[in-house]
């Protein structure tokens, strides 16, 4: 198997911007998760809406739409892009009190958007994490993961 070479590097070991201006545009997508898991009681107050800081849900899903158009200021060497749809979604698991987020990026473009799911999925789980501190200081983010990738030279990744 042929060892792959890190990209943001050049030969000489600096950091560098991917030139990616020769790339055919092609639709891409990217859905990244992340986990928030807490008290019971904790995520009884995000269901019932009783949060001292309002709507946990549709604040989080916010956060996360707009940190996947702020990925590029938040991640060093990742290209600004023309992001055609983010959808940010969460629910609730009472087996395992926790709130799950999906987040899908979507463009056509010349590179991927994985970084972007990935921020928007990150960002709304510290948002959570933020609005229910003051009742639950011990919850824990976890499992943030791409769960599939698609389009561009690469190919398709769906996550085993």
């Amino acid at each position: 198997m042929k060892e792959k070479a890190l990209t943001h590097f050049d030969e000489g070991g600096n950091a560098r911007m991917v030139d990616v201006g020769a790339k055919a545009e092609t639709e891409r997508v990217a859905v990244a998760r992340a986990s928030v898991t807490m008290q019971p009681g904790t995520l009884a107050l995000i269901r019932d809406g009783k949060a001292a800081k309002g709507d946990v849900l549709a604040v989080a899903q916010l956060a996360g739409i707009m940190a996947a158009k702020k990925t590029p200021d938040l991640i060093p060497l990742c290209h600004p892009l023309a992001l055609s749809s983010v959808d940010v979604r969460l629910s609730l698991d009472a087996a395992r009190n926790a709130v799950d987020i999906e987040a899908t990026c979507k463009l056509k473009g010349r590179t991927g958007v994985e970084m972007e799911a990935l921020t928007a999925a990150s960002v709304a789980a510290l948002t959570v994490y933020d609005m229910c501190k003051a009742v639950d200081r011990g919850m824990v983010i976890s499992d943030v993961r791409l769960l599939h990738k698609s389009g561009g030279k690469s190919g398709t990744f769906d996550a085993p």
